[in-house]
């Protein structure tokens, strides 16, 4: 067997050690872990997608201008921000289960909060409510590493798709609740567009509860008794410590931060776009109900190619699959600044871009993060990254609004395309010092 470390920032390498006995628990905890997660982030995938369908349009609303209608994303990824850290910190002292479980209710309690916060309509309720709502987020992002602590460094990719595919069902069907929900926010004389936190807050302490029954073995605590049994062979086999592997701590640095740009610009660039296409095409007439149906085609696209994308990052290399991420985030760019204001088919095109995108992007930066990461640090590291993520999202969505505001969404579209070629370069040099 091999163990995998970052070499130089652009590739791995392969450090030799004594080969491990197969463990069946290890294959049979890891099937059950992955249906575990798979209900929960069914369920968080609702309630992730009923504050993304009309956030902004609810912020707008109480607000009274469309400047500031990115406010309440970005407040939402910055309690996002926040949520990872602790989640990650609660993950890697107590394992998976208590982080996960945790940040669920935690975005339940935040959308109890912003159903409040409208109907006494007191914006500031709202924004720390939608702050607490942001843990939701984090925590349906944060699962996937926990499909990967068990999965073998060449299927981790696909470990990850498999959880983040999960989630298409119910970020799919989320948004098409929108009407029905704020149907039956108005009969309980809750405002219409509070309606669909009625779903999120339901989802997520659903799905709280299932990783609290059924999330044993916890996977990372079962990954480091794994380790520990490995290592233990390994020291015993080495005999001298001076014939021992030393620790890949530079290249471990390289692919972290390497994997973590990816992320960030990636989530920069998909927040900052998503966010305002609901509120451009209600500024052009289109309904509640077709803004719904392009954000549930946006978020199916940011989880159903999981799959076929933990394949290709596994079959490719992580290199090639962020240059592709990219280069789909600027046609995103491209088809949203050129849609026609009365047409829904191309905007739907465009979010269908951006969310694969973003979705190449994920699984990349996230299968090198859990390469060049060890396992005792690996959760508190992991939640540290997703702050970046998150504070990515909150840039995008700050900005989102004052950029629209000022110079229109197609210049936003155009902008974060273009943004997204950060990444080539980055790849570039890295494929060069090979």
């Amino acid at each position: 067997m091999t163990t995998w470390t970052w070499a130089t920032g652009a590739d791995f390498v392969t450090t030799p050690v004594p080969a491990l006995i197969d463990h069946p628990p290890r294959s049979q905890a890891q099937r059950r872990i992955l249906i575990a997660l798979i209900a929960a982030q069914i369920l968080s995938g609702a309630g992730l997608a009923a504050g993304v369908t009309v956030g902004a349009l609810l912020a707008q609303d109480m607000l009274g201008a469309t400047s500031l209608a990115g406010v309440l994303s970005a407040l939402g990824t910055a309690g996002s921000a926040l949520a990872a850290v602790a989640v990650g910190r609660i993950s890697q002292a107590r394992g998976r289960r208590p982080g996960l479980a945790a940040g669920y209710l935690a975005g339940a309690i935040g959308s109890a909060g912003v159903i409040a916060a409208a109907v006494v309509g007191n914006p500031v309720l709202l924004f720390i409510a939608i702050c607490v709502y942001g843990a939701g987020t984090a925590t349906n992002l944060q699962a996937r590493y926990a499909g990967a602590d068990l999965a073998a460094p060449a299927h981790r990719a696909r470990a990850v798709s498999t959880v983040l595919v999960a989630t298409t069902l119910g970020g799919v069907v989320g948004p098409n609740l929108t009407a029905p929900t704020s149907d039956l926010a108005d009969v309980l004389g809750i405002p219409y567009l509070a309606g669909p936190f009625l779903l999120a807050g339901a989802a997520y302490a659903t799905a709280a509860l299932v990783l609290v029954i059924w999330l044993r073995p916890d996977p990372l605590l079962l990954a480091r008794t794994l380790e520990d049994e490995h290592t233990a062979a390994a020291n015993a086999q080495q005999g001298d410590v001076g014939d021992r592997p030393r620790p890949a701590g530079e290249g471990r640095r390289s692919g972290a931060l390497f994997g973590t740009l990816v992320m960030v610009v990636t989530q920069l660039v998909m927040v900052a776009i998503m966010t305002m296409t609901p509120v451009y095409m209600h500024d052009h007439g289109h309904s509640a109900a077709a803004s719904g149906l392009v954000i549930a085609i946006h978020i199916g696209a940011m989880y159903l190619p999981s799959p076929l994308t933990g394949w290709l990052v596994d079959r490719y290399g992580r290199l090639t699959i962020a240059a592709a991420s990219a280069l789909t985030l600027l046609t995103a760019g491209i088809v949203a600044a050129n849609a026609p204001e009365d047409s829904i088919a191309p905007l739907a095109v465009a979010l269908a871009l951006l969310g694969l995108g973003w979705n190449l992007g994920l699984v990349t930066g996230t299968a090198i993060i859990t390469d060049a990461v060890p396992l005792v640090t690996r959760a508190k590291t992991q939640g540290l990254v997703d702050v970046s993520i998150s504070i990515a999202g909150a840039t995008g969505g700050m900005a989102s609004g004052l950029v629209v505001a000022v110079a229109g969404y197609p210049l936003l579209a155009i902008g974060g395309g273009i943004l997204a070629l950060v990444i080539v370069p980055v790849v570039a040099t890295a494929s060069r010092s090979r």
